[in-house]
């Protein structure tokens, strides 16, 4: 087996491992320190959905939809195509649960808290902004038949950087809105409690899934070859 496969397949593991651990620990600490999970009548554990769902959904996801291609390499491209379509679906839903959650938790307080203040907050949907513009961009140009070659040769380098781009913000707010909630949530932070370690041990496995996912994206002898069914696939098309 090619040695650079193998180091693929190793670090993808290790990813997917980082990815599952974060998802798991997200979950105990807003269970074990936080109260859990609830609806609109505690907004404070209303708001536990947000941290849970976005990790769920914007980094795990999402990182997974860009790693779709490079994963399974020898599943026909077409296939790969409406499965990197259909993570980015599930990843948006969770999001836009997540996203009411967080407003419910300020907007159902009394006193209301205000949205929309923090540099997380800014972040935060402005990654969601990109991301949503990805996929109906992406949507339109690779799955709506019709898209001539030349545009979507065009546009692929735009997608792809816009797709890190993306990821690569909702990591960065992710980092700052779990810092936010530990000022601002967790007694005596600065003397790191065990609510505080697991909030640091989550923000380092955040940014290590973030390297691994952005680092196997972009590693050229990674790339995924062409198989002869793509090429079969093309050939159809052109005729058509």
């Amino acid at each position: 087996m090619d040695p650079t496969l193998i180091n693929f397949k190793v670090l993808y593991v290790l990813t997917q491992l980082c990815g599952l651990t974060m998802i798991v620990l997200v979950g105990t600490w807003i269970g074990q320190h936080f109260g859990g999970l609830g609806g609109t009548d505690n907004p404070k554990q209303e708001f536990n959905w947000h941290p849970l769902f976005m990790t769920i959904g914007f980094i795990y996801l999402y990182g997974n939809s860009i790693l779709v291609y490079r994963g399974f390499r020898t599943t026909r491209k077409k296939t790969l195509k409406l499965t990197h379509a259909g993570i980015h679906m599930a990843a948006f839903v969770l999001t836009v649960i997540a996203l009411k959650t967080v407003f419910d938790s300020h907007n159902l307080v009394d006193p209301p808290i205000p949205n929309m203040y923090s540099l997380h907050s800014w972040l935060g949907l402005s990654a969601v902004i990109i991301f949503c513009l990805q996929y109906v961009a992406g949507f339109m140009a690779f799955l709506v038949p019709g898209m001539r070659e030349n545009y979507k040769i065009a546009l692929m380098p735009l997608h792809i950087y816009f797709g890190l781009f993306g990821f690569v913000l909702a990591i960065a707010s992710a980092v700052m809105g779990l810092t936010e909630k530990a000022i601002f949530a967790i007694p005596n932070y600065s003397k790191l409690p065990s609510a505080g370690v697991l909030a640091n041990i989550i923000g380092v496995l955040y940014v290590v899934f973030g390297g691994l996912v952005v680092y196997l994206a972009t590693e050229p002898s990674y790339k995924r070859k062409p198989i002869p069914e793509d090429t079969a696939l093309l050939t159809a098309n052109g005729n058509e």
